[in-house]
């Protein structure tokens, strides 16, 4: 299995993350629905305003990202959002997006779905049209506000949130693309019916036949080709459904938990879907070094997985410091109740 490299090096050139400030204790959904007797995956999850949705947030971490890339918004040719919350059944994200940063009209602009690897999708995409020579830059977006029915184990993770890149030449980048591998197979663990107001899932089916099968063959098959091995990685980051999947799926390829200290960021967030991998890189980016390599590598139900490798360079001590860090948007938390996170997710219906 070969991995994928374009046919001319490309790299991030901007970052951006976003990360709603409110957050659910996932203690409230087990003192509502179980009386606090039920464990949870998580210690608490983001969840979007009232005023918030996957275009307002991807519109934020856009911004970031061009600002941080130095690009003018009409050198963009691409603006691509995966996400499978979009706010419109049949009207793009990626053209109000495009709208909205000065990237029109002559862009690319289209939305991507693949459950939680929509995000790594569009950077498969955007990789692939800049290597190409189509276009000199292109943006991937990955940005959800995730559904889960009430009292259900989704509940306890559906976050929000999610990350947005600028790809560029390699000349210009904070962190070059070594190589990319994608797997997938039909494997039905989770899936969202047309007008399903919520997801279903296949419960323990999730685990080893979806999310392990898929990032371990994804991870190892990457590794494999490069020649490389854990070891030779300063940081690593795995999609984030919960906090022991990412753990475990890091032990099963040789990661410790010190490489996956900085991307590790459910228990504070939960599942941002889409967004949960590449949301990990941008934390990782914010504070990675000259040299070091970083995997990620994501999921997505239904099922699949893509990993990246990339490789860390100097430009990324002349990032303008100025811009909040995932870290920060991560911290700056304003607790609900599950009164307000019903509100907010208008999970009460009131016309």
């Amino acid at each position: 299995m070969q991995p994928m490299k374009p046919s001319r090096d490309v790299g991030v050139v901007g970052y951006g993350a976003y990360v709603p400030r409110y957050r659910l204790p996932s203690s409230e959904v087990s003192r509502v629905w179980s009386g606090g007797a039920a464990g949870a995956p998580v210690t608490s999850k983001s969840v979007p305003g009232l005023d918030e949705d996957v275009v307002t947030m991807s519109i934020e971490a856009v911004r970031s990202a061009l600002r941080r890339a130095r690009v003018a918004p009409a050198s963009v040719g691409a603006v691509w959002v995966g996400s499978e919350s979009h706010p419109y059944a049949v009207k793009p994200t990626g053209t109000i997006v495009a709208e909205a940063i000065g990237a029109v009209p002559a862009t690319l602009a289209a939305d991507l779905e693949f459950a939680c690897k929509a995000g790594t999708e569009a950077l498969q995409a955007a990789i692939g049209l800049v290597g190409s020579g189509m276009v000199a830059y292109a943006i991937g977006v990955g940005m959800d506000t995730a559904q889960g029915r009430p009292g259900d184990a989704l509940e306890y993770t559906a976050g929000a949130g999610g990350a947005a890149f600028v790809l560029g030449p390699a000349s210009e980048s904070v962190a070059v693309l070594e190589a990319s591998f994608s797997y997938v197979t039909d494997t039905p663990d989770f899936w969202r019916r047309q007008h399903a107001h919520y997801p279903e899932h296949a419960a323990r089916f999730t685990g080893a036949p979806a999310y392990f099968r898929h990032v371990g063959a994804a991870g190892r098959a990457l590794m494999d080709a490069l020649g490389s091995s854990a070891r030779d990685y300063a940081h690593a980051v795995f999609h984030q459904p919960n906090t022991k999947f990412p753990a475990k799926a890091g032990r099963d390829l040789g990661f410790t938990a010190d490489q996956l200290r900085l991307g590790m960021l459910a228990n504070e967030i939960g599942n941002t879907y889409a967004g949960a991998a590449i949301l990990g890189l941008t934390a990782i980016l914010d504070e990675a070094r000259p040299g070091d390599r970083i995997l990620v590598v994501s999921f997505g139900s239904g099922a699949g997985s893509d990993a990246f490798s990339l490789r860390v360079t100097e430009r990324i001590d002349a990032l303008p410091r100025d811009l909040p860090t995932t870290r920060q948007y991560v911290e700056r938390a304003v607790p609900l109740d599950y009164a307000g996170y019903a509100r907010n997710r208008r999970k009460i219906a009131v016309d």
